[in-house]
């Protein structure tokens, strides 16, 4: 378990700021300096100094997004992070912002999900000071300049364009239409120009007035998150910030909260059949649960995400496999927003796996019956927890802009001093929480989608907005009591211990002289090995390399193809077998080249001996 420090707070003497908090928990292998801030007008912010950065980065998360939209104009939301971007009053010119980005080897983006409009840049650390003053003023003075407003509803209706044949697009809509159609989760978050403009124009609505009402009745500090990332000190950047976003308006805007599920009792033991636009097959089995986000130190969600999701010997994967109806599997809770969540069971299918959905389910609700039986297992969730702790404390450096970009969403979730740890924070066994969770899985409670081009012609229902077909089944009674009585399977076991978690990270000192390029240190008629000590991270890391040599993986183009099929059947077959040591954070990929066939791993060095097998 990673030693880990724990904030403490000390007095700022800069009016606008409420607290300090000095030393946030963070890897004991993590460089950085960081510091939390919270402004007296609500905002939080996460400082990160980096001097070995070379780009600097800050990102601010609002937590509002398109499930705030006024019932009348789908998309605002999006619409207004479109429009944030188009001069302000300090900077008027309406490319002002990514102009400087541009001109200093600096890019941005933002996106706007059901409950955030995240927007991060980075820019040459240099230049931080300058990109930053022309960010705050978004939060500051906008002026949704009425020239542009035409122009960005074409924008949103372009990216809705792009998406209209993305079946992960397609089947999230489908899911929020066929919830309840009162509950702000069925909205249509992207919003186009019939909800932006024509729709709008027709019933006498200005968009842009509200637009404007929308940012001035939920831009409020109190609702914002932001992470700096830059060269300079901490002190540099807290002064650079507080002068930046302290005058940020405060307008006490509640966080909004859906404490009532989209899917109630109408909308469950529904079976949905849907055409995609990909020739591809998957079966998604849907329970609603409630919000588990203030559990996130026992999290229940992960425990059984863990144990339904696992791909070892005698996992539900390991049956549904040998049966030749699946081939992959990922089990566990899905975000909804404050108030509810999703646990999900998803599968892909094989031709013969369309054939029996039924069964498939069945067998589901068989391993499901089996953790009721077993009950919450403590072992189990240590073992989670050493995962955990090993994946945090050496977990790679992240890119600045998407570093900078998660932590101002996950400001809105946790404490200041746990921010950048609690995603990986498991300290209490909660077994009422797991069973509480797993009551959730029955069938009186399931809703079953299958995706399948085999339904072409067989629909009758038709979704809004991206055009999908399907149809609608209540799924009968005899099913129900079916799925509820299973029985126990023999076949289904809990994993194994995992003896590939690693726990010694002794670092072997570094030899004297140690060459700068790798040495060779076998060379024999069959193999040549090279061997090079790591002398710059000092990290318990190894990687190893293989490349085998085979005149005929590349004779002509059926040797090249089999090769291809040997290995990915290869990669099938060690998959149940090398499940535990990837959970431990040995990872390896296998691919046919020109020569032969190539074998990359990365492993915590204490695996090695295990790796052996």
């Amino acid at each position: 378990s990673p030693k880990i420090s724990f904030g403490h707070y000390i007095t700022m003497t800069d009016p606008a700021v409420r607290r300090v908090v000095s030393d946030v928990i963070r890897s004991p292998e993590d460089k950085r300096e960081y510091r939390g801030l919270e402004f007296i007008n609500g905002l939080k912010a996460v400082l990160i100094s980096d001097p070995t950065t070379d780009k600097s980065s800050a990102a601010l998360d609002v937590h509002i997004g398109s499930l705030s939209d006024p019932p009348n104009i789908s998309g605002l939301a999006h619409f207004c992070e479109h429009m944030l971007f188009l001069g302000t009053e300090k900077y008027p010119k309406e490319n002002e912002y990514s102009q400087f980005l541009s001109e200093h080897a600096g890019s941005s983006n933002a996106f706007t999900s059901g409950e955030h409009t995240n927007y991060y840049f980075d820019v040459s650390h240099e230049h931080l000071q300058g990109a930053l003053d022309r960010f705050a003023q978004f939060f500051l003075c906008p002026l949704f300049d009425e020239s542009c407003k035409d122009r960005e509803v074409n924008a949103v209706d372009s990216e809705h364009e792009k998406n209209l044949m993305n079946d992960a697009w397609r089947l999230f809509q489908l899911e929020k239409a066929t919830g309840n159609p009162k509950h702000p989760f069925s909205k249509f978050g992207t919003g186009n120009k019939l909800t932006l403009e024509t729709r709008p124009s027709k019933e006498g609505v200005d968009v842009r007035q509200e637009l404007l009402k929308f940012h001035s009745t939920y831009y409020s500090s109190n609702l914002m998150g932001l992470c700096v990332l830059g060269r300079e000190s901490l002190d540099e950047l807290t002064a650079m910030v507080v002068k930046l976003f302290g005058e940020v308006e405060n307008k006490n805007v509640p966080v909004p909260e859906f404490p009532e599920h989209p899917f109630q009792e109408q909308h469950l033991k529904q079976f949905y059949k849907v055409v995609p636009i990909k020739d591809i097959r998957n079966l998604y089995v849907t329970f609603p649960i409630p919000d588990l986000q203030k559990y996130y130190k026992s999290n229940p969600g992960h425990y059984l995400g863990h144990l339904i999701g696992h791909e070892g010997p005698g996992s539900l994967l390991s049956e549904l496999k040998s049966k030749g109806w699946v081939n992959t599997l990922v089990g566990g809770q899905k975000e909804g927003a404050r108030g509810f969540m999703f646990f999900i069971i998803n599968v892909d299918l094989t031709e013969e796996g369309l054939l029996h959905v039924e069964d498939i389910i069945f067998h589901m609700f068989q391993y499901i019956q089996k953790l009721r039986t077993e009950g919450p297992q403590e072992w189990v969730f240590e073992e989670c927890k050493d995962l955990n702790n090993v994946a945090f404390r050496f977990k790679d450096k992240e890119r600045p802009r998407g570093y900078t970009s998660k932590i101002a969403g996950l400001l809105h979730y946790y404490p200041l001093k746990e921010v950048l740890a609690a995603e990986y924070l498991l300290e209490d066994f909660r077994p009422d929480l797991i069973e509480m969770v797993l009551d959730k899985l029955r069938p009186e409670h399931v809703r079953v989608a299958v995706v399948s081009k085999s339904f072409e012609g067989q629909t009758d229902m038709t979704e809004e907005w991206y055009g999908t077909q399907y149809k609608q089944e209540a799924i009968s009674e005899e099913t129900i009591k079916k799925w509820a009585n299973a029985d126990l399977n023999g076949k289904f076991k809990l994993p194994m211990k995992n003896e590939f978690i690693p726990t010694n990270f002794e670092i072997y000192p570094l030899e004297k002289e140690s060459p700068s390029v790798p040495t060779l240190i076998k060379d024999t008629a069959m193999s040549k090995v090279w061997f090079k000590q790591d002398d710059k991270f000092f990290l318990p890391k190894a990687c190893l390399n293989f490349e085998f040599f085979s005149p005929f993986a590349y004779v002509d183009p059926l040797h090249c193809n089999m090769a291809y099929l040997y290995l990915e059947l290869l990669k099938d077959s060690l998959n149940e077998y090398a499940y535990a040591a990837e959970l431990a954070g040995l990872n390896y990929d296998l691919q046919n080249t020109i020569y032969g066939m190539y074998v990359m791993t990365s492993l915590l060095c204490s695996e090695v001996s295990g790796a052996q097998h």
